[in-house]
């Protein structure tokens, strides 16, 4: 699965295709999720894509690439510079890009320069980890990072409201928040959260026992969360659930 979003930021078509065939054949680990042309163009695509990294040329019609990176402080993705002019080169690592390529751009400089981001982009993923882990080490109300094929998220563990396996993936509903799909198995989550109270019911769920609103006996029994879901008990966990609401 790519796990490097990039937008493409050139306004040669020509050269938007280019970059796009050689991140293609040369980079699978990349998606190349939008292009644009121009700076207006490439603001309103960040916007819209979120991406990790851009290309992005210099000279564009209506200003240049360093006009749309002033629209940003701090500037919330990586940038790989896309020039023909040797003269902008000093400049552009002035604005902290992690590289700049030459037009016409060769696939090896490419492929290094993608390899750089990424590992410079890992750096960041551990070192968010490990501020995470020294917060959970010093406070009740813990943390989790949630790492999807999108994003990674800080969440409460308060705030999730349950857990539900789909297939090798587990798929985490938030209070007050869109739902993720992780790509770790719902056992992996019940080693991490249990600790903090959460009940497997389900082979498939689960929960967080501060959102259980009610137990429904009927049809083998059914847990009614307080954002009105319903979750299977399975004949197993039954009992385990009843005395959890005796304890209460």
């Amino acid at each position: 699965m790519p796990s490097l979003r990039i937008l493409i930021v050139d306004d040669e078509k020509k050269v938007r295709n280019t970059l796009r065939n050689l991140i293609k054949l040369h980079y699978h680990k990349a998606d190349v999720i939008g292009e644009a042309e121009d700076v207006n163009s490439a603001a309103d695509a960040i916007r819209e894509h979120e991406p990790d990294l851009i290309l992005l040329d210099i000279k564009m019609p209506g200003g240049t690439g360093f006009d749309l990176l002033k629209q940003y402080n701090p500037i919330p993705f990586k940038v790989i510079f896309i020039t023909a002019f040797n003269d902008f080169a000093v400049q552009a690592f002035r604005f902290s890009a992690i590289d700049y390529l030459l037009k016409p751009v060769i696939p090896d400089e490419l492929v290094n320069a993608l390899q750089r981001v990424e590992q410079e982009i890992d750096k960041e993923n551990l070192m968010l980890r490990y501020n995470v882990l020294m917060e959970n080490l010093k406070r009740d109300n813990k943390k989790i990072v949630l790492n999807s094929a999108d994003s990674m998220q800080i969440v409460l563990i308060n705030d999730i409201i349950r857990c539900e396996a789909d297939r090798n993936y587990t798929r985490i509903y938030i209070h007050n928040k869109n739902n993720i799909l992780i790509s770790k198995n719902l056992k992996e989550f019940d080693e991490m959260l249990s600790p903090s109270g959460f009940l497997r019911v389900h082979h498939s769920h689960l929960v967080n026992p501060d959102y259980i609103e009610k137990l429904d006996k009927k049809d083998g029994g059914t847990l009614i969360m307080k954002d009105s879901t319903g979750v299977p008990v399975s004949t197993r966990k039954y009992s385990d659930i009843l005395a959890w609401f005796n304890k209460i």
